[in-house]
């Protein structure tokens, strides 16, 4: 068994400890993840037609899928306060493999929605978990990269997984996409059983110590940040397509680039994001959320023209810097409460999805034009700047001077 402290010293002296191995197979769970989250949105005709529904219809699958992520991420950290963390991210991908194989055979509609909640369950536990470990093998000074390693897996199912998902959902029926999911997620429970180092239980944890970061204001701004400032990425995400084609004249041909830029620009501002915050976290929210504001504003006016508007999708798709700043942060704030504030992480993140797809929605069935949704994502950007520094100026009041540490 490793204890932390020799893990940790093995991974800073470079030693042969299957760090690499491990961090692959913690991603690979955030692919499959990834995958089984964004697969839906292409399949959702044939589904619509297996299922005898309308298509808008099985939007209900994707809402239940994030209400299993909000509701899943805070239980999973109670119930699972002292159990060790390898045999915990085992469990949850156990789960996610059932869940999505079982979608695949779901003898009608609403057990098929009901599945979908029961595979969402794992999803923000898995993220919160798996940074942790991750970033504990690595020095201080390394976290935030070794995060960005970790939900680069998530990064790649945008750019790969969910693209290959749907035209072999397509081609070969809907369900092969589901079991290809669950595939996945059983390699990931092997791989992690194999190559993830065990981490003795803490013997002070508890459940109690978990809720404990609730009672953290630090850690309510962080969420808060999260939940509004990501916001902005999907208020021009989920609407690119109808956007580029009924706006500025795209063809439809060249949706799955559309989607291949936006993965690139994800997967770009993710790693370039945690080096800012292994230089320094606190500078790190503003610096990307006004980089947020600016790309995404620009994304306004950048939409009346085909390769422009391109572009700027995957300038919008570079918010995921904001991903490793939160789950730092997060670290940082929540003491005891870790677990459950890094699984909070990825609920706030997909409240982020539905309030920036709910506003674009408004703007858009106000009358405005299809761009409109750069400037609400601006909007939200800059409200998450505003959560930011109300969250700075009320630890400044609550905290001796002494003890509010510096930005470099």
């Amino acid at each position: 068994m490793h204890s932390p402290s020799s893990t940790t010293a093995a991974a800073a002296a470079g030693a042969p400890t299957h760090s690499r191995l491990a961090e692959f197979a913690l991603a690979l769970g955030g692919f499959g993840i990834g995958t089984g989250e964004f697969v839906i949105m292409g399949l959702m005709n044939r589904v619509a037609t297996d299922l005898g529904v309308s298509a808008p219809e099985v939007g209900y699958a994707i809402s239940s899928y994030a209400l299993g992520v909000v509701v899943g991420a805070p239980i999973i950290a109670l119930l699972a306060a002292r159990a060790p963390r390898r045999a915990l991210l085992i469990t949850l991908m156990l789960v996610f493999a059932v869940g999505n194989i079982a979608s695949a055979f779901a003898p009608g509609f609403w057990s098929f929605i009901g599945l979908r909640f029961m595979a969402g369950l794992p999803h923000g536990a898995y993220f919160g978990v798996a940074s942790l470990v991750a970033a504990t093998a690595v020095p201080p000074n390394q976290r935030a990269r070794a995060v960005a390693r970790v939900m680069t897996g998530l990064t790649v199912a945008i750019l790969l997984g969910a693209p290959l998902a749907t035209w072999a959902g397509n081609m070969l029926g809907w369900q092969v996409a589901f079991v290809g999911v669950g595939i996945v997620a059983l390699l990931t429970a092997l791989m992690v059983w194999r190559f993830v180092p065990l981490q003795p239980q803490d013997p002070d944890a508890s459940p109690a110590r978990e809720l404990s970061a609730l009672a953290k204001h630090r850690v309510l701004f962080t969420l808060g940040i999260a939940s509004i400032g990501f916001g902005g990425m999907f208020s021009v995400f989920s609407y690119v397509m109808p956007t580029l084609t009924q706006q500025a004249g795209m063809a439809e041909s060249l949706g799955p680039l559309v989607l291949v830029v936006f993965g690139l620009g994800a997967i770009a501002g993710n790693l370039l994001g945690a080096r800012i915050v292994d230089w320094n976290v606190l500078r790190a929210f503003p610096l990307i959320l006004t980089w947020c504001v600016v790309v995404q504003a620009g994304f306004y006016f950048a939409a009346d023209y085909v390769w422009p508007g391109i572009l700027f999708v995957g300038l919008v798709g570079t918010a995921m810097a904001l991903g490793p700043a939160v789950q730092t942060r997060l670290m940082d704030v929540a003491e005891g409460g870790q677990t459950m504030a890094a699984s909070l992480n990825h609920a706030a993140f997909n409240l982020a999805n539905a309030l920036g797809a709910w506003l674009a929605g408004v703007a858009i069935n106000a009358g405005f034009a299809w761009s409109i949704t750069g400037p609400v994502g601006a909007l939200l950007a800059i409200g998450g700047l505003l959560v930011f520094f109300a969250g700075r100026v009320v630890e400044q009041r609550d905290t001796p001077a002494s003890a509010i540490p510096k930005p470099l």
